[in-house]
């Protein structure tokens, strides 16, 4: 008899232990089925457009082909980098359903400090003998931190006093706290040897890596990735494990669930809203800074104009998965990237030239936005979700 009470914690344990396992690998399997399956029925109808127009061009089919794996890596790259914004999107609109139209800059912040670090890093010399992974290290926690410290100062400036007040007036304070910061950037930017726009330096990570050859006449189309870009996709991967694990099996995100739920329950219950909502900006703001550094590294510059369109562009992701859903925002960041890669590289293949890909990814990227808002606002995974963040 004394063994039983043992025995039953033991189990409870053991469930415990099962269901974070849960929690923290399910949103995994949903993000891998959703890669795959973008990847296969946009595959699909770029196969059946290129058989129909390939009548009057019989090469326009076999190029398609030939280019689509390396279409699909571009759209994984690109979509996790709108996921990686949109995390923090969906992390504050979770708790205070707001829209912080702010973390843009937030995001653009964080690849200024992992520019400024690497610069440092090259004055004094250290990017010729620092290893690749390292730097990536010390640049995404530099960008983390200042991000994350300036996204909680924020909301303590300009949201928090306008906690009661009518939806649209934080809203107006968003957009102009967006525009403080990117003006505010450019004058210390142009003040500095960084300049406006700043190159991003870094070691050397190598020659991208040939992943296969595809047979195309009488040459063959290479499929690559860079080490950066498999970084990218590691890190995203990595913070969207550590944020459903700190979310949903940590005291600090019962409190942060909690505070969603209901705020004024959760106040009578001993929660501390406030700091729990300053700890909701903190952890957006730095993945947004991380989602910063991360750019920078992959595009080699930054500007403080450079967190408008992506902001933009993740705030669609995250309404397209779910907004207040953290594997939705990952889900819809990776289903836009997708298009936009498509769109960027089919479009004017299959128009003759006449419309450039590149130009209208936008096009596609907003018309998204709007279908979604019309026809599903709760996203793809918005009505699957029992509880905000």
């Amino acid at each position: 008899m004394a063994g039983e009470p043992n025995a039953s914690v033991r189990n409870v344990g053991q469930q415990r232990t099962v269901e974070i396992i849960r929690m923290v690998l399910l949103p995994l399997v949903q993000l891998a089925l959703f890669i795959v399956g973008s990847a296969v029925v946009l595959g699909l109808i770029i196969v059946v457009v290129a058989f129909l127009l390939s009548r009057s061009d019989p090469m326009l089919f076999q190029t398609a082909l030939a280019i689509l794996p390396q279409v699909m890596i571009d759209g994984v790259v690109r979509g996790f980098l709108f996921a990686t914004i949109a995390l923090g999107y969906t992390m504050v609109y979770g708790v205070l359903e707001f829209i912080n139209f702010a973390h843009g800059e937030i995001f653009m912040v964080g690849g200024f400090v992992g520019a400024g670090v690497g610069y440092l890093m090259q004055q004094i010399g250290l990017l010729t003998i620092l290893p690749p992974l390292l730097f990536v290290l010390i640049t995404v926690l530099a960008g983390m931190t200042v991000s994350g410290l300036l996204a909680m100062t924020t909301e303590r400036i300009a949201y928090r006093p306008l906690r009661g007040a009518p939806r649209l007036v934080p809203l107006i304070s968003a957009i102009g706290m967006s525009l403080v910061l990117q003006d505010l950037v450019r004058l210390i930017a142009t003040s500095t040897p960084l300049g406006f726009n700043a190159r991003f330096e870094t070691p050397d990570f190598g020659q991208a890596i040939k992943l296969a050859e595809i047979p195309l006449g009488e040459r063959s189309m290479p499929v690559m990735i860079s080490p950066k870009a498999i970084i990218f996709i590691t890190v995203a991967v990595l913070m969207l494990i550590a944020l459903n694990y700190l979310v949903n099996a940590t005291r600090l995100g019962k409190a942060i669930r909690a505070t969603a739920q209901d705020m004024s329950t959760a106040s009578l219950m001993g929660v501390n809203v406030n700091q729990i909502i300053a700890l909701t900006f903190l952890i957006g703001g730095a993945l947004g800074g991380a989602a910063g550094v991360l750019f920078g590294l992959n595009i080699g510059t930054v500007n403080p104009y450079m967190g408008f369109i992506p902001g933009i562009k993740a705030f669609t992701a995250a309404v397209l998965g779910g907004i207040g859903n953290i594997t939705g925002a990952m889900v819809g960041g990776i289903v836009l990237g997708f298009l936009e890669a498509f769109v960027s590289s089919y479009l004017s293949m299959f128009t003759g030239g006449k419309f450039s890909g590149a130009s209208y990814a936008d096009i596609a990227a907003f018309s998204i936005l709007i279908l979604i808002l019309i026809f599903r606002p709760s996203g793809l995974l918005g009505e699957a979700v029992t509880q905000k963040v």
